[in-house]
């Protein structure tokens, strides 16, 4: 199966490339990239949401699931650039989000039409309010973007929305929402979707009490497959329905979930009577550090052998700081954020940020993580090494967590930031005019341009990377070597090995020929914070 050990493209549409000059990125300007992509050495591109919508959470408030925004191209598009990625040998992940809909979506306008009681408002979760009135929320409950999660609509009821108000969660106890969401699953496997990514997967069934507890109480409440909102048990019998529907096309569609559930939860999700994989973000989340490596790799290979699965391994997305930058800062206490992902995303820490060791250590990184059995999904800009953009201005963010929590966290928005292909015009190359989030000047140093130029840029290593993975990728183990405290070796089968130094002093290499190294070697020796691939 082509997914398993794929590696696997990230691309956020609005971002990526701009065609029209309308300051949003968009199809037509991802189909003329297919030369990039196909020369960077990928084997799939995951596509974030492309659907029409009014960007209240950057596209995943979906107003209709069948169809393409308009900001962004039409369908015709649509079928233009998978074209020429099937043409390049590449393959298409795109994005499903099935937990809620946006409050534009045609049933959700019908709903509130109809009324409390009615066929249109099953299809979503309303609930009387509380108080002699109804003027309180069913609950205390608190959304995941901050703020209260149930609002009020007209007519006096409240409706449940796990994320942003204009994100209503759907009724999954509801038959028409499984009919519609396995004919969006038809609709784009027909137009040639080779595999789907499932946003919140964890979060589609639900069973609420009539006497909803209270925010603490819900918090207090394990996740063990009986939680009234989060990784019930009933969700796998909807991606078993969803398997049957993958099962109709030769070859299979396979899907992977987000899922950020406990670790013995994952391989539910990834088992090939359910969506087929999983992610774990498990590596994301640790510190740059061996025995943390090493404890994730072996944790969560076993994990996907019980799935019967492959493992899945994630550096950087759309939801969190970059690695680059991640690993430019100092360290955090156990206790806190891992890694510092969310660190600069709290306004007012202000960390400093050791850029070069940042990159430094995200190259390392890279080619650790590009020499595991399983799949790799890189996320755009990382194969040029782009740091976090910390500082945008605050009338420029457009981030839902920035609002809903007064400021308090500034949000995602600087991961999204629009790519820089070359090193001047009004947004880098990204489009003819400027780019919807403000790219700031040292973008120039990071342009794809300037990068194609440097035999030891961060793109030529990816590409060298990428190039070499697929020669030399082979079965699904690894064997650990015998190295030092904060060197961290592994060989595949094939006698492919990789080594990584997570100490500042350079470290001896085992014998091989050098294939690849993240930064020079020092007299024969791995430099500090960098890695080595060899061919035994």
């Amino acid at each position: 199966m082509w997914w398993r050990q794929a590696a696997v493209y990230q691309i956020y549409p609005r971002s990526f490339a701009d065609s029209d000059g309308n300051t949003i990125g968009d199809l037509r300007g991802i189909t003329a990239r297919v030369p990039y992509l196909s020369e960077l050495g990928i084997d799939a591109v995951w596509l974030s949401p492309f659907y029409p919508s009014a960007l209240a959470d950057g596209g995943y408030d979906v107003d209709d699931y069948r169809d393409v925004d308009p900001k962004i191209g039409t369908l015709d598009d649509f079928d233009e650039m998978i074209a020429a990625l099937h043409g390049a040998g590449i393959r298409l992940i795109a994005d499903i989000v099935p937990n809620h809909s946006s409050d534009r979506h045609e049933w959700f306008r019908a709903a509130l039409e109809a009324g409390p009681g009615s066929a249109e408002r099953e299809r979503f979760i309303f609930r009387d309010g509380r108080g002699e009135h109804g003027e309180l929320p069913p609950a205390d409950w608190t959304s995941i973007f901050g703020g209260p999660a149930w609002t009020q609509v007209p007519d006096g009821q409240w409706y449940l929305h796990t994320f942003a108000k204009e994100q209503p969660d759907l009724n999954w106890n509801n038959s028409e929402v499984h009919e519609d969401f396995k004919q969006t699953i038809r609709f784009w496997s027909d137009r040639g979707v080779d595999g789907f990514r499932i946003d919140v997967a964890h979060g589609l069934a639900k069973e609420l009490p009539e006497v909803l507890p209270s925010q603490a109480e819900l918090d207090g409440l394990p996740w063990d497959g009986t939680h009234p909102t989060w990784d019930r048990d009933e969700v796998h019998e909807i991606y078993a329905e969803w398997r049957e529907v993958f099962n109709e096309y030769d070859p299979p569609r396979f899907a992977v979930a987000e899922a950020w559930v406990g670790a013995d939860r994952r391989p539910l999700y990834a088992s090939e009577k359910g969506l087929g994989q999983a992610f774990n973000f498990d590596l994301l989340e640790a510190h740059f550090d061996a025995e943390q490596f090493r404890a994730v790799v072996t944790d969560n290979l076993e994990l996907s052998a019980r799935a019967g699965s492959s493992s899945t391994w994630v550096l950087s997305n759309h939801d969190v700081v970059r690695h680059a930058s991640r690993y430019g800062l100092p360290p955090k206490a156990d206790h806190e954020e891992k890694a510092g992902v969310d660190w600069l995303l709290a306004r007012g820490a202000e960390p400093t940020l050791d850029a070069q060791r940042g990159l430094r250590r995200a190259r390392a990184a890279s080619l650790f993580e590009l020499a595991l059995p399983g799949s790799a999904y890189i996320y755009q800009g990382e194969e040029l090494g782009l740091h976090e953009v910390a500082d945008i201005p605050d009338a420029h963010r457009q981030d839902p967590t920035f609002f809903r929590n007064q400021g308090v966290e500034v949000g995602r928005d600087g991961c999204r930031v629009p790519l820089p292909w070359t090193a001047d015009g009004p947004s880098f190359g990204f489009g003819p005019a400027t780019a919807h989030l403000p790219q700031p000047q040292w973008f120039a140093e990071h342009a794809v341009s300037r990068q194609e130029e440097d035999p030891n840029s961060t793109l030529a290593l990816y590409r060298r990377a990428l190039r070499l993975r697929r020669e030399l990728q082979t079965a699904e183990e690894l064997e650990w070597l015998d190295t030092g405290p904060d060197v961290l070796g592994l060989i595949r089968p094939n006698g492919w090995i990789c080594v990584t130094n997570f100490g500042t002093e350079p470290a001896d290499l085992p014998d091989g020929e050098v294939l690849l190294s993240s930064a020079p070697l020092v007299d024969g020796r791995l430099a500090g914070e960098s890695t080595a691939w060899l061919q035994a």
